[in-house]
């Protein structure tokens, strides 16, 4: 199997794994940054297709994924609320980190055994992205996990 075969697939499995996430929350927040990543993995997809056929490389755009992302957060109601209509997803969030981390060192390894400048350049664009997906991914796991981390007034105060 070659980068663009392997790269193919993470892509797709990428995104069939943030669709299920999406599915699993019925906080629309947090679906639609699920579906935004999606989509981004879905572009990356294309453009590694098109790389393998030999076709011209696409140009990929900035993505806008990471800004939106937090327009969306500034809506979602308070940790402590969300964290009731969220199923038990904080492994799924967890995992879903350590594969961003994981497709973010497997692009910039490839970009640096890479000698087209082209096709360097569109590796290191995807593993950026990446990187930010990674950082959403981190994002929501703290949002969700924060009513687990909190320690009220009373506690910290009350030691006896």
């Amino acid at each position: 199997m070659n980068v663009f075969d392997i790269a193919m697939k993470m892509e797709l499995d990428g995104k069939a794994y943030y669709e299920s996430l999406a599915s699993q929350t019925d906080l629309p927040g947090l679906q639609t940054i699920f579906r935004q990543m999606a989509e981004d993995e879905q572009k990356h997809f294309e453009a590694f297709k098109a790389m393998k056929a030999g076709k011209n490389l696409p140009a990929l755009k900035d993505g806008t994924t990471l800004a939106e992302t937090r327009n969306v957060f500034e809506t979602l109601p308070r940790p402590e609320m969300a964290i009731k209509n969220v199923k038990d997803t904080l492994a799924a969030y967890q995992h879903a980190m350590d594969v961003e981390a994981e497709s973010q060192q497997f692009y910039e390894k490839a970009a640096g055994e890479e000698t087209n400048p082209q096709l360097k350049e569109t590796l290191l664009k995807i593993a950026a992205e990446e990187k930010q997906h990674f950082d959403i991914m981190e994002n929501v796991y703290h949002f969700i996990n924060a009513p687990n981390q909190f320690l009220s007034g009373a506690e910290v105060y009350n030691r006896e």
